[in-house]
């Protein structure tokens, strides 16, 4: 195999297909990259949960295929000048790699070891612009549980009926929902996507309007394809919880309030949490405002800000990180909670359901 490229466009496909080499494996074939050169010259990686294909630009003067260790390779180029690199191999797998007076010779492995990406599926189909799907991870991510024994609760569900998606996450204090119109209609469908997946690709996607991802999955596996690249992700099986029955319409206590007015005073208070510190925020609601408080073992504030309620007065305790979370990802001008009472979770949600946040209070003692 012999290729060359500029020493950006190789850069930029190692930049990308890095995201999927492990950290940590048993296998060490995996903490490398497959070149290959048969036709494209496509960077690939995979970690068996997850794999990323990217096709740079170059030109192919001998085609074939090498495996290289990618954190390797990737200092190795990150320190080339920046013009043409050549790769090319020899017998016993050695690679040579040379730019401008620079020259080096890696050991490679057998391409033939590299584990092969799932195959491709078309047994469901969707597409949506690469802005909304950067978009509706952004705005649910954050509530998905990181170490959660229960491994559906580390992935987020996508659920396609009709013309709607909806994506779901949740741990074991909040719920984040999301729904947004697609272009197109769909046969009904529900996949849980892995979280990780889902924020490797928040990284990758350029986000423009009118730039298009393709998503195929089927009952094992999910493929993202975007520009030049394809991310393919196993799915998580099994069911996923039943959230609408989490939903209540019902309240005692409405509250509208302005959205940048309040995250900037949750956020003030935050700044007296320490790590690990359990200290909740109370929201003590009246008419026409509420006030916000906060004692830790750094300080305490007290804040007040105006708001039009409806219904009952309450005093009520959260984690002062839930509310900041959901608040930073909401884009209107006001938000709408609604309370049932000082135990029972709360819904920041828009009029048209394209948002609802729910987020369980805290004990306090006042």
């Amino acid at each position: 195999m012999k290729i060359s490229c500029s020493k950006n466009d190789l850069l930029y496909g190692i930049n990308i297909a890095l995201r999927a080499v492990p950290g940590k494996t048993t296998l060490p074939i995996l903490e490398s990259f497959l070149i290959d050169a048969t036709s494209d010259i496509r960077i690939i990686a995979n970690d068996n949960d997850m794999g990323i294909e990217t096709v740079i630009n170059g030109k192919i003067e001998t085609p074939g295929k090498i495996t290289i260790n990618a954190r390797i390779l990737s200092d190795i180029v990150r320190k080339l000048p920046d013009n043409q690199v050549v790769i090319e191999t020899s017998v016993n797998f050695k690679v040579r790699i040379t730019c401008e007076d620079s020259e080096f010779v890696l050991n490679g492995n057998n391409p033939n070891e590299f584990p092969e990406l799932p195959r491709e599926n078309t047994e469901n189909k969707i597409t949506m612009s690469q802005f909304l799907l950067k978009e509706l991870i952004r705005q649910t991510i954050f509530s998905i549980a990181a170490t959660d024994a229960n491994a559906i609760m580390r992935g987020e569900l996508f659920e396609v009926s009709g013309d709607q998606i909806k994506i779901v996450s949740l741990d074991s204090h909040r719920i984040s929902i999301r729904k947004e119109q697609l272009a197109n209609t769909y046969e009904p469908c529900k996949v849980i996507v892995p979280g990780k997946t889902l924020n490797e690709i928040s990284r990758i996607l350029g986000g423009e309007k009118d730039d298009p991802v393709d998503i195929t999955f089927d009952k094992k596996f999910i493929k993202f394809s975007f520009g030049s690249t394809k991310v393919i992700s196993r799915l998580i099986e099994g069911e996923y919880f039943n959230v609408d029955q989490m939903i209540s319409s019902d309240y005692e206590t409405a509250v509208k309030i302005n959205r940048n007015d309040f995250l900037n005073t949750i956020d003030r208070a935050f700044t007296l949490t320490r790590e690990g510190e359990k200290k909740p925020i109370i929201f003590d609601i009246r008419d026409g405002e509420i006030n916000i408080e906060i004692s830790s073992s750094l300080g305490s504030m007290n804040s007040h800000l105006y708001i039009h309620k409806d219904g009952k007065d309450l005093v009520i305790g959260f984690n002062p990180r839930f509310f900041l979370e959901a608040l930073k990802v909401i884009d209107d001008e006001e938000v709408d909670i609604f309370f049932v009472n000082s135990n029972a979770p709360c819904f920041i949600r828009d009029k048209d359901g394209g948002y609802i946040y729910i987020i369980l209070p805290v004990n306090i003692n006042r």
